[in-house]
């Protein structure tokens, strides 16, 4: 989930960030997270949730920080490829976001396990990714030190390490 890359970039990026990001989102599983879709557009990211985003100026592909309050690094990473959303995912554990079957970020990996069904394991790095592959979207569980740390929606079969 790019770790160290993602919370540097939001520290920076963090005061052009905007309140309408959901206080609390919710994972969809193969579907959204936070409202976003994969293959959505630029223009229909900006109507759900708004023009006070951080860039990315780093960034292999054109990303979006929204942040859950100015000068706060929680909140919502959108990629995009072409023009279209290729990835959404959570920024540090923002509070409250919650997916499938009452999982929140922070529960113990057990929780996600018990709840979201089978998943593949992915080891990246500094973490781990939990993943399942749905016909639209791969859904990411990101678990940091045996703890749901972040929910990621990206396209089918894409690396969750990069």
């Amino acid at each position: 989930m790019r770790l160290a890359a993602l919370a540097a970039a939001v520290l920076v990026l963090a005061p052009a960030a905007a309140a309408s990001l959901p206080r609390y989102g919710t994972l969809v599983p193969g579907s959204s997270l936070g409202g976003i879709r994969i293959g959505e557009t630029e223009r229909q990211v900006r109507a759900a949730l708004g023009s006070g985003f951080g860039l990315c100026a780093s960034c292999p592909r054109t990303t979006w920080y929204y942040t859950v309050k100015p000068f706060d690094q929680h909140g919502l990473g959108v990629e995009f490829t072409r023009g279209r959303v290729s990835a959404v995912y959570t920024l540090d554990e923002p509070t409250g976001w919650k997916g499938p079957k009452g999982i929140m970020l922070g529960d113990v990996e057990a929780t996600v396990t018990t709840n979201a069904g089978p998943l593949l394991v992915v080891t990246c790095p500094l973490y781990a990714a939990w993943v399942f592959d749905g016909r639209h979207a791969r859904t990411v569980y990101y678990i940091f030190d045996g703890n749901l740390w972040g929910f990621g929606l990206m396209q089918p079969h894409a690396d969750p390490c990069r």
